[in-house]
């Protein structure tokens, strides 16, 4: 048995074990591997990794908050990790571990099939691990990449780090214009639902944000990295708006699939990754 897992710090609500699972059923591979969700803490990343090794495990995805540490342990890097700082995708072999990062690749194969990056006006949302990943696969894709971040220095510094642009002289509480920009990627938190916790007011995510409600739409593309049981506000502006929204969930399966690819070396089901998905938010 071939053995698979996400491994977080929580992991529990991951949906990619449903994901992956569904996809090896669709291709017979149901006997020949698996997936599952296990919770390593911070402090025992390298510990709990090793562990996995030495249990015959072929590979790991990687999430919050053991992305960079992924990238420190790995003994190879690809050239998106080496570019980006971080990784979500492991693979054990050889007694080595080789790391991936298909944030960066499964954002752009989510864009919509009409709309190429080359040349479009792109704004990132975030100066954290999600943003960079984006920034550096737009910018990669030949787009013009603008970054954008409420503690401005952390915009201009990552901008400067990856070769793009930052968004500067825009106040933390100002709205930032999108007149110009034909994608927007949210890579902050906002909108990310947290147990107990009240949910927001109308209008308070895109405040947090600095985004119009009367800008979200058409012909503008708009990537949400955030997900969960309910759309988040700023899905549902842009789908009223008539923006062309591309959701966490999808981003969450297209990564999927490229690490499948990796470890499993053949095409996944991608409807049936994302029925799975859908089914289980």
């Amino acid at each position: 048995m071939n053995r698979l897992a996400v491994i977080g710090h929580p992991v529990a609500h991951s949906l990619s074990p449903a994901m992956h699972t569904a996809a090896f059923a669709a291709l017979g591979l149901g006997d020949e591997w698996s997936y599952e969700a296990i919770d390593i803490e911070p402090e025992r990343f390298a510990a709990g990794v090793r562990e996995l090794t030495e249990r015959g495990f072929a590979g790991v995805n990687v999430t919050v908050p053991h992305k960079q540490a992924a990238f420190e342990l790995a003994d190879l890097r690809s050239d998106a990790v080496a570019a980006i700082g971080a990784a979500n995708t492991l693979t054990f072999a050889g007694g080595s571990i080789r790391a991936d990062n298909t944030d960066a690749s499964g954002l752009i194969a989510a864009l919509p099939p009409d709309f190429d990056p080359a040349g479009a006006e792109a704004l990132v949302l975030g100066a954290g691990g999600s943003a960079r990943a984006a920034a550096w696969a737009l910018d990669r894709a030949g787009a013009r990449v603008t970054i954008a971040n409420r503690t401005e220095s952390k915009a201009v510094d990552l901008a400067r780090e990856l070769g793009t642009y930052a968004l500067e002289g825009v106040g933390p509480d100002e709205p930032i214009d999108l007149t110009h920009f034909d994608l927007l990627v949210n890579c902050t938190s906002v909108g990310l639902a947290k147990e107990g916790a009240p949910r927001s007011e109308p209008g308070a995510d895109l405040k947090a944000m600095r985004l119009r409600a009367d800008q979200l739409i058409a012909p503008l593309v708009v990537v949400d990295l955030v997900y969960g049981s309910e759309p988040t506000e700023l899905a549902v502006t842009c789908t009223s708006g008539g923006a062309t929204l591309i959701d966490g969930l999808e981003i969450l399966v297209r990564q999927g699939a490229d690490s499948f690819r990796i470890w499993v070396g053949r095409e996944p089901p991608i409807e049936t990754m994302r029925d799975a998905i859908r089914a289980n938010r």
